[in-house]
């Protein structure tokens, strides 16, 4: 235990649960993060703003808050925001960044117009747009929430009749549907982790290993994310170094991109034929269970869960600091 900490950080709020589809997730990582903080000495305490009013981290006298939310009201701009008029600093993206990260279609068109590739996409409104969708695709696809994670809501559609489902499904999580070319290939996810600028050294922003993902039936969905042992994890990823080391590249130009800060994890897949990586979306919240991807990339570079927790905590920040009163 580091008793240095409790002073470090003062009292840390740490904010799971919430009210999205991922809220099961959230209610993982935070215990996970809660438990590692307090066992390095940090005066850490549970906060489900689904229990009681977000503003009661202001009347409580949090110092700052680790966000381990995922999805909306979490991961979207708004308890960033919250957080903002309460001048309580926090982990992860700010405002902006967190907004424009959760909507798949407004990440894939600044990526592309910074240049850096990712599958076609096109928003639906219905299920004969989606149909259209599925017949300009190539007759296959997949067909999700443009503001939805932990892949909640999504089908992979091959046949036309599909789409009917494919698109219900979808909008129950979210009046925006997006449909994406599918990428046939490898599934791999890239974490990126910042280190906080110090007296003597600069603010380090690292690509953490690739992790590469092999899924039963190449199905990596809900359940098989964070509730059965049948999906393996590779990593070292076993891809040739010149396509991780791109692949690190890349993820790194697409965090800068949307503008995000302290911690992410970019999802990307490799086309089995050309062997080039397309960018699917990036999660400024990422998942911290014991099935999640970004500790055990941490964990191949050598940071263990509790230096991880601390690290990341060590990068809580407001977008706009509260700035001293001047007298005139």
């Amino acid at each position: 235990m580091n008793k240095s900490y409790s002073n470090m950080f003062g009292k840390v709020a740490v904010l799971m649960g919430g009210r999205s589809a991922e809220r099961d997730v959230s209610l993982m990582s935070g215990k996970a993060v809660l438990q590692a903080l307090i066992s390095q000495g940090v005066n850490a305490h549970s906060f489900d703003p689904s229990e009681k009013p977000v503003f009661d981290l202001k009347c409580e006298n949090f110092d700052a808050c680790f966000i381990a939310l995922h999805g909306r009201f979490g991961e979207d701009g708004t308890i960033q925001g919250a957080l903002e008029l309460m001048g309580i600093p926090y982990t992860g993206s700010g405002v902006l960044a967190s907004s424009v990260a959760m909507n798949k279609g407004i990440t894939k068109s600044i990526w592309r117009s910074m240049g850096l590739s990712t599958p076609h996409w096109q928003e639906v409104g219905s299920v004969e747009e989606t149909e259209k969708a599925f017949v300009s695709m190539g007759n296959v696809m997949i067909v999700k929430p443009a503001r939805e994670g932990s892949t909640i809501g999504l089908t992979k559609v091959t046949q036309l009749s599909q789409c009917r489902s494919a698109y219900e499904v979808a909008s129950l999580q979210d009046n925006l549907v997006l449909c994406e070319q599918y990428i046939s290939g490898d599934e791999v996810t890239c974490s990126i982790l910042e280190t906080p600028a110090s007296s003597n050294q600069p603010k380090i922003t690292t690509a953490l290993p690739v992790i590469r993902i092999i899924a039963p039936d190449s199905n990596y969905d809900y359940h098989n994310k964070y509730f059965t042992n049948d999906t393996k994890y590779l990593v070292p990823s076993g891809l040739p170094n010149t396509e991780e080391e791109e692949i690190k590249k890349m993820v790194l130009a697409a965090y800068s991109a949307i503008g995000c800060r302290g911690w992410a994890r970019a999802d990307v897949m490799i086309d089995k034929v050309t062997r080039k990586p397309y960018l699917l979306e990036i999660n400024t919240a990422p998942g911290m269970t014991n099935h999640s991807l970004f500790p055990m990339a941490a964990a191949a570079n050598g940071i263990n869960f509790e230096n991880l927790c601390i690290n990341i905590l060590h990068t809580a920040q407001l977008d706009y600091p509260i700035q001293k009163k001047i007298n005139v």
